[in-house]
């Protein structure tokens, strides 16, 4: 490809609205175009290295046991109904009319129709074990999209789902496809690490999320560098150690003036936050929630939502919190009726906690639980934060920042008995078909990528998924042979099998230096009057600072060796 053909041009200025370094880049180097927010063109570079990635996927896939198949984007809401994700996904869910005024819904994944269509398919365990995948367009009404490719509202992913006659079926199943996972991750030439993750509204039992590590991400990994135990922060657990021994003391109630933040209320009394017990609010599904934890301890929204088994969880307001009859600032569980509260089981291991006196300005000494208050649900709905110690050796928690580019899950049979989704065993019984799901997004990955292979310059392209390999740049001028060698040099770069980028632009060094740069191709070969006088070019790779010259006669076969044609 001639550069002087390329539909797209590179750019020095940082756009505006790209709130990322790989957005940033992806604009500049004109992979993308934004259409709409969340909303993106892919430009021929872009769209390029997508194509490459979703090569690898299929592959891998294949190799796996996979059956492509290509599901609609439309299905009909009366699905996402049965299933219930009308009301958990609801939110999220982009909808269209027909002319008959009946409801579709615009596939944000493919659960629904899939187990309708093995429920259709699959009659006998003889059926059994099988695999099916797609590369398909999904749409999520995100809220807030944000870093380009990596929360999009319209977005490419691979979705695959295996159907078993067993739990030990789903087993192998899912180890397939863990190991597919990171095939991929390697052949992309990305640092990514499988975590324990929550199911969210997919649902079902176990599930893990590939997260490929990079400042830009949005999601926090909980992990032990001493036993590699890693999780998302939503997911991730540790040891809350007991803070207090002792005998259980009489509640006293002590005067607390303008102490309303724990932070306050220990600084008051001078004792360490753990010493005390933390009132928050929530409504769930509408009802309203009091939950107690550890004063030193914050609570995990997502552990908290599955333990109330709730579709939707927000703090309550200040107006909520006051038509319960509850002083904010003061608030206690002790004594309350006709609440829900749940306590985080940090209440558990101490003694005399000091809480709130359900009146201002006052202050309970030498809470116990649960002599002195019950809760309905006890449960650890606590934040696992870097410094804790590890549930599983006791080492040092820390974190990174990564983005979750895959996920998957064991989802045994929610959907199958949902929608019917059955098979006739040896003996003729029913059984409802056992599943997993296992999603992985392209076009996330591509902006992944973007995020983590790069440096001031501009992107590091790993070799499998550059849109080229190489880019050739020579550098003109009047009354050499210049133009004569790069273009007889691209002609023979292409005949060996090699991806070559040609700039033939009519500019400085400068100029065509730093969009090399920025475009980020792993090669670089430079045709100037000054390697002509060695009968050689410069060779340079991305990743290293200094280029050489290499003869002539010798660049082609250096790059299939290099390449691997």
């Amino acid at each position: 490809m001639r550069i002087s053909k390329l539909f797209s041009k590179t750019t020095r200025e940082i756009p505006a609205d790209a709130d990322t370094t790989g957005h940033q880049l992806a604009v500049r180097a004109g992979l993308i175009n934004q259409a709409a927010a969340g909303i993106y063109t892919y430009l021929p570079l872009g769209w390029r290295a997508l194509q490459k990635i979703e090569a690898i996927f299929r592959d891998e896939m294949d190799k796996a046991g996979g059956l492509e198949l290509h599901m609609p984007v439309l299905s009909p809401n009366e699905w996402w109904a049965k299933s219930g994700r009308d009301v958990t996904m609801g939110d999220v869910l982009f909808h269209v009319f027909d002319r008959r005024e009946r409801k579709l819904t615009m596939g944000p994944t493919h659960e629904e129709v899939i187990t309708t269509l093995a429920a259709r398919y699959i009659q006998s365990y003889r059926d059994m074990p099988l695999m099916l995948y797609q590369i398909q367009t999904k749409f999520r009404d995100e809220p807030r999209p944000r870093a380009g490719l990596i929360r999009a509202r319209e977005f490419s992913m691979k979705d695959a789902y295996s159907f078993d006659v067993d739990a030990a079926g789903l087993d192998v199943a899912y180890k397939n496809m863990r190991q597919a996972y990171i095939n991929i991750f390697k052949r992309c030439g990305l640092e990514a690490i499988p975590v324990e993750a929550d199911s969210g509204a997919i649902g079902g039992k176990d599930s893990e999320e590939f997260m490929v590590i990079t400042e830009a991400g949005e999601d926090e990994i909980i992990f032990c560098p001493a036993c590699n135990y890693s999780a998302n922060a939503e997911k991730a657990v540790s040891v809350k150690e007991k803070v207090a021994d002792g005998k259980p003391l009489p509640v006293e109630e002590i005067s607390t003036p303008g102490m309303k933040t724990i932070e306050e209320l220990a600084d008051f009394l001078k004792i360490p936050h753990s010493a005390t017990i933390k009132a928050v609010f929530y409504i769930a599904d509408k009802q309203f929630v009091f939950g107690v934890i550890r004063g030193d301890l914050a609570v995990n929204e997502v552990k908290l939502k599955n333990q109330l088994k709730c579709a939707d969880l927000r703090m309550a307001t200040e107006e909520e919190v006051k038509a319960q009859g509850i002083v904010a600032g003061s608030a206690s569980p002790l004594g309350l009726k006709g609440i829900k509260i749940i306590a985080d089981d940090s209440v558990t291991s101490g003694v005399n906690f000091v809480a709130g006196g359900n009146k201002p300005d006052t202050h309970l000494k030498n809470v116990n639980y649960p002599r002195d208050f019950k809760a309905d649900i006890v449960a650890d709905i606590a934040l696992a934060q870097a410094g804790d110690k590890c549930a599983k050796c006791s080492g040092a928690l820390t974190s990174k920042r990564g983005i979750e580019a895959a996920h998957i899950f064991k989802l045994g049979t929610v959907y199958s008995e949902k929608f019917g989704a059955t098979f006739i065993d040896e003996k003729g019984a029913s059984h409802p078909i056992v599943m997993g799901c296992y999603g992985f997004g392209p076009s996330r990955l591509l902006g992944a990528a973007l995020e983590q292979c790069n440096d001031d310059k501009g992107i590091i392209w790993p070799l499998a998924i550059a849109p080229y390999q190489v880019y050739l740049c020579p550098l003109y001028r009047e009354g050499s042979k210049v133009d004569e060698v790069a273009d007889k040099l691209y002609a023979d770069l292409q005949t060996a099998g090699i991806e070559v980028l040609l700039d033939d632009r009519s500019e400085s060094a400068g100029v065509k230096f730093n969009d090399a740069d920025l475009i980020g191709l792993p090669f670089r070969i430079t045709v100037s009057p000054r390697t002509l006088e060695k009968d050689g070019v410069e060779f340079k790779a991305r990743t290293e600072k200094e280029a050489s010259v290499i003869p002539l006669k010798e660049i082609v076969a250096k790059l299939k060796l290099t390449i691997v044609v």
